[in-house]
C-alpha cells in the first residue's frame, strides 16, 4: 500500500461536504427525513469506498460473492445436462 497523499482525502471530503450543502437543505426544507436519512447513508458509504480506493485498499468484489453461492448450483446443472 503506497502513501496516500492527504489532500486526496480531504478532497474527497470536501466534495462529499460540498455535495451535503447542496442537497441537506433542500430534504430539510421539504420535510423529507427518510431520503435525507439514505442519502446520508449511502453518500458515507460512496465516501468511505472512495477513501478505500485512494488508499488503495483491497475492497472485495460483488461478483466473488454472487459466485460463491451460485457455484454449487451451476455445477448440479451442468452434471445433470451432461
Amino acid at each position: 500500500m503506497r502513501l496516500v497523499p492527504m489532500w486526496m482525502i480531504l478532497l474527497i471530503l470536501l466534495i462529499s461536504l460540498v455535495i451535503v450543502a447542496i442537497e441537506a437543505p433542500f430534504l430539510k426544507r421539504n420535510g423529507l427525513k427518510k431520503e435525507l436519512f439514505v442519502f446520508g447513508c449511502l453518500l458515507l458509504l460512496g465516501t468511505g469506498l472512495c477513501i478505500a480506493e485512494a488508499v488503495e485498499a483491497n475492497i472485495p468484489n460483488p461478483l466473488d460473492w454472487i459466485t460463491f453461492v451460485y457455484r454449487p448450483f451451476s455445477d448440479l446443472i451442468l452434471s445433470m445436462v451432461e
